[in-house]
């Protein structure tokens, strides 16, 4: 990629802020690793740089110290091509390197490479995992109600899976796929696709962000994903462009434990409802669709799988 990977990275507490490299103001520097959703004075300044430019499209001239304000993606857009840093140049991660997407980095091919390649890539497993009534739960795994799990990884990249719970009700399946690099997905919407035989169901991205990576291996045979849903069989990796927002409407460690019980206890009761549950409450194996013979596939994952998160709606996901 021509790029060279920087190993001197700034001493904490010493970065230049980003809207301080890109001439905005005078002198800030980033006490948050660049993480800068999470940053009260990035926020602040996207607000202000955002209200300033409807005021001149509308015609309006802003005032005051505030008003001169832009934000630092158009202050930098002002220079030449060949001088407009990336922004992994920006964030002390490479030597200078221009931008050539207008720092649109969802489209961005070396975005993309960098986070493959110099983030963490190794999957980590879980530090404990613990069962909630047979069903496999990790520690510091984010749910979504539809049954998909984000994992954090560094800053705003976060890795996306199915869990026990989904995989077990769908049984082994053929394929499961995400939308390809450099697409968007978005929190509660069904950008999952799984495959069984003739049967589809869509499951819901537990984040909103673009794709920068996916695991080929479920694309090519989803049983994988049956067999390790919270390691080998991840989905995609995604860039969030909000992440603070979306794991509001997740559940985590205690949260996820409380909502599973609930949920198999909702599946025994449709279970029971449809006549398959045995006296003695039967036993849920690693196959429940397979096991249910008359159940339509349909019912069964529109019972489970396809929520829609009240909270992430209202936000726009």
């Amino acid at each position: 990629m021509g790029a060279v990977i920087r190993r001197d990275r700034a001493k904490q507490g010493h970065r230049k802020c980003l809207w301080m490299q890109a001439g905005v103001v005078k002198k800030k520097y980033c006490r948050h690793e660049y993480d800068c959703p999470s940053c009260r004075f990035d926020i602040v300044m996207h607000r202000t740089a955002s209200e300033n430019r409807k005021r001149k499209e509308a015609g309006g001239h802003p005032r005051g110290r505030a008003g001169s304000i832009i934000s630092w993606k158009e202050k930098l857009l002002s220079l030449p091509r060949y001088r407009r840093p990336c922004v992994h140049h920006l964030k002390g991660r490479i030597e200078f390197m221009p931008c050539h997407h207008e720092y649109r980095c969802g489209v961005c091919e070396f975005d993309q490479y960098f986070f493959d390649k110099f983030s963490v890539n190794a999957v980590v497993r879980p530090i404990q995992t613990s069962e909630v009534k047979g069903f496999k739960v990790p520690q510091g795994y984010y749910f979504h109600r539809g049954h998909t799990w984000l994992q954090i990884e560094e800053g705003p990249m976060v890795r996306v899976g199915i869990d026990d719970f989904a995989l077990r009700l769908m049984g082994p399946l053929d394929r499961i796929e995400s939308p390809l690099i450099g697409k968007e997905v978005r929190q509660g919407r069904g950008d999952i696709l799984v495959s069984r035989g003739e049967n589809r169901a869509q499951l819901n991205s537990p984040v909103s962000g673009i794709v920068t990576s996916i695991n080929p291996r479920p694309r090519e045979q989803g049983s994988i994903a049956n067999r390790d849903p919270y390691n080998e069989g991840w989905v995609m990796k995604v860039h969030s462009s909000n992440l603070r927002r979306d794991v509001k409407s997740l559940t985590i460690n205690e949260e996820t434990r409380a909502f599973m019980d609930k949920e198999v206890t909702k599946l025994y009761g449709f279970l029971e409802d449809e006549g398959k549950l045995a006296a003695d409450g039967g036993f849920l194996g690693e196959d429940i669709y397979g096991s249910l013979r008359d159940v339509p596939w349909e019912k069964l994952v529109g019972q489970f799988l396809n929520p829609l998160s009240p909270k992430a709606d209202k936000n726009g996901g």
